[in-house]
C-alpha cells in the first residue's frame, strides 16, 4: 500500500488570468481524516473542484494510489474513487432511502424493470457496513439532518469511494447528529477509507482530523499532525493560520443605547412549529432565538417575514396592528432578512454579483429608459469593499464567488434597503472565523444606528459574543429568556433540552 492515498501536487489554476492556486500541494494518508482549511476564497473549493473533476487544474499532478491519474470529468473522479459529498445535501425528501441511493444508478432485471428488491438489499448491505441502522424502505423526508447526511455518505461507498470528500457536513446539524456523523466517520477511517474533512467549526476539527492542511489566498500556509508529542493543535492556532491574525479572542460586542418597543410579537402560532411565541423587540437591540434543530425559530422568522402563514397570534411595529400577507409587504415595512439557506432562499443563481446586491431596492436605480447601471456598480461596488466580498468581477456570477462571500452579498443587499427591523437566519452559517468577526460588526453597526436586530442560531457561542438578550425555545414555544450576563452554554443547553434554571 502507497504511504499516500492521494497526492495533489503543484497545482495552479487561474481564473481570468487572476491566480486562485499556486503551486498548492495536500498529501492525504489511507485511513486518515485530513482537515482542508481556508477563509472564503482561500483556494479550498476550487481545489477540491479539480479532484471531483469539476475543472481542470493549470498545471500540477494527481496521483492515487501512488499512480498518476488524470481527471477531465466528475465521472473520472468517481472511476477512481472520489466522491464529493456537497454542503447543501442532494437527496430527494419525496423518495425512499434506497430510492435516493441509487438515483441515477437504478438496478434493473433482464426485463429493464426496476429492481427494489436488489437495491434494498445492497443498501442494507452498506448501511450493515457503516454501522447504522437505518430502513431502506423509510421515507427521506422524515428523516433528520444527520441520517440525511449519512445516506450521502453511503451513497459515496455504494459506488466504491475511498476518498470522501466533505464540505462542511456539520453546518445544519444539532450537537447529537454531528457526534452521529463523527461516529461515522471513525468507522470509515477504520475501515482505511481517506477523509477530507472541510470546515470552518475549529472545534470539530481539533475533535475528530488527524492532520490539517491551511490555504491562505492561494497558496499552502502549513501542513501537520493535529496530536503532536509537543501539544494539540487549538483552534486559536487553526485561526491564526487561516486568517494571518488572532480572529477567535476579539471581542465583537459594543455597549450601544436600546430604544423604546418597535415589534411586539402575541400569542404568535404557525403550523405545525410554532406555538403561541410572545415577545418584544426594542430599537437597537439585539435579540436572539436560539434552541435545537426543529425548534421553531425558522418558522418564527418566516411567520413575522410574510413567508409563512400565520394560524393565530398578531404582530404590532410601533404599537400598530400589522399583517405581513408576503415578503414584499415586509420589506416595505422596513423588515430585511437573511435566510438560512442562501442557495434557495438568499441569492438568484442566473445574476451578477450587482444584481444580486441591489436586487431588493432595484426600484431606487430606475432612470426614464431602464436601470442606471453606473449608480447600482458604485452602489455594490461600495458593499464589496466595506464587507471585503471577494470577486473575480462585479459582473460575474453570483455563484462564482465562495459561500461565505455569497452570505456577504445578501448582508449587502439588506444593507441597502435600510431596514428598521433585521433577521437574520443562522448570520454566519458556512463562513469561516475571519469573515463571522466582519458580519458581527456590521450587525453592532445597525443596533448602534437604532436598527431592531433579530438573530435565530444554534451555535451557542455565536448567541454569546453578539447578543443582548436571548429567547431559548424549545419545540416551538419560547422556553425561557436570558439577559446577555445570564447568557451561559450549560444555561442555553439546559433550556434548549427542555429543562428549567429554576
Amino acid at each position: 500500500m502507497s504511504e499516500y492515498a492521494l497526492k495533489m501536487i503543484d497545482i495552479d489554476k487561474s481564473f481570468d488570468t487572476v491566480p486562485v492556486l499556486k503551486n498548492v500541494s495536500l498529501f492525504v494518508r489511507p485511513g486518515e481524516i485530513h482537515a482542508l482549511l481556508g477563509e472564503n476564497g482561500a483556494g479550498k473549493t476550487t481545489l477540491m473542484n479539480i479532484l471531483g473533476g469539476v475543472i481542470e487544474a493549470g498545471s500540477g499532478k494527481i496521483e492515487i494510489g501512488g499512480k498518476e491519474v488524470s481527471i477531465h470529468s466528475p465521472s473520472a473522479s468517481q472511476h477512481h474513487g472520489i466522491a464529493f459529498i456537497h454542503q447543501e445535501l442532494n437527496v430527494v425528501n419525496d423518495l425512499y432511502v434506497y430510492e435516493n441511493m441509487f438515483l441515477g444508478y437504478e438496478l434493473t432485471n433482464k426485463y429493464g424493470r426496476i429492481n427494489a428488491k436488489d437495491m434494498i438489499g445492497r443498501s442494507r448491505e452498506i448501511f450493515d457496513y457503516m454501522g447504522v441502522k437505518l430502513d431502506p424502505k423509510a421515507m427521506v423526508g422524515d428523516l433528520d439532518a444527520s441520517y440525511k447526511q449519512i445516506i450521502e455518505i453511503a451513497k459515496a461507498l455504494l459506488r466504491n469511494a475511498n476518498i470522501i470528500i466533505m464540505d462542511e457536513p456539520t453546518s445544519s446539524l444539532t450537537s447529537a447528529e454531528i457526534e452521529h456523523v463523527f461516529e461515522i466517520m471513525r468507522n470509515l477511517k477504520e475501515k482505511w477509507a481517506s477523509i477530507i474533512f472541510i470546515s470552518h467549526k475549529l472545534g470539530e476539527v481539533v475533535e475528530i482530523c488527524d492532520r490539517y492542511t491551511v490555504l491562505r489566498n492561494g497558496e499552502k500556509i502549513i501542513e501537520d499532525d493535529i496530536h503532536k508529542p509537543e501539544g494539540t493543535a487549538t483552534p486559536e492556532m487553526l485561526a491564526r493560520y487561516m486568517v494571518g491574525r488572532d480572529v477567535l479572542s476579539v471581542e465583537v460586542y459594543e455597549e450601544h443605547s436600546i430604544g423604546e418597543v418597535i415589534l411586539q410579537v402575541e400569542n404568535l402560532s404557525a403550523h405545525p412549529d410554532l406555538k403561541d411565541v410572545s415577545f418584544q423587540l426594542r430599537k437597537g437591540e439585539i435579540l436572539a432565538f436560539t434552541g435545537l434543530l426543529g425548534d421553531g425559530r425558522t418558522e418564527l422568522a418566516r411567520a413575522i417575514f410574510g413567508d409563512l402563514k400565520i394560524h393565530s397570534g398578531s404582530i404590532k411595529v410601533s404599537g400598530k396592528k400589522i399583517v405581513n400577507k408576503s415578503p414584499e409587504k415586509a420589506r416595505k415595512r422596513k423588515f430585511g432578512y437573511v435566510p438560512d439557506n442562501r442557495k434557495e432562499n438568499g441569492i438568484v443563481k442566473d445574476l451578477t454579483v450587482t444584481e444580486n446586491i441591489t436586487l431588493s431596492t432595484l426600484g431606487s436605480f430606475k432612470k426614464l429608459l431602464g436601470i442606471n447601471r453606473k449608480k447600482e456598480n458604485e452602489v455594490a461596488e461600495g458593499f464589496v469593499q466595506s464587507l471585503r466580498i471577494k470577486v473575480p468581477s462585479l459582473d460575474s456570477y453570483i455563484t462564482s464567488l465562495s459561500g461565505g462571500n455569497q452570505q456577504k452579498a445578501v448582508l449587502a443587499k439588506w444593507l441597502h434597503s435600510k431596514p428598521e427591523i433585521m433577521i437574520f437566519a443562522n448570520p454566519t452559517q458556512g463562513v469561516d472565523v475571519g469573515a463571522k468577526n466582519e458580519i458581527y460588526a456590521q450587525i453592532m453597526q445597525l443596533a448602534k444606528k437604532g436598527v431592531a436586530v433579530m438573530v435565530m442560531s444554534g451555535e451557542a457561542q455565536e448567541v454569546i459574543k453578539i447578543c443582548d438578550r436571548v429567547c431559548v425555545m424549545y419545540h416551538g414555544e419560547i422556553k425561557g429568556e436570558l439577559d446577555r450576563t445570564e447568557c451561559t452554554e450549560e444555561a442555553l443547553m439546559i433550556l434548549s433540552t427542555g429543562g428549567s434554571l429554576n
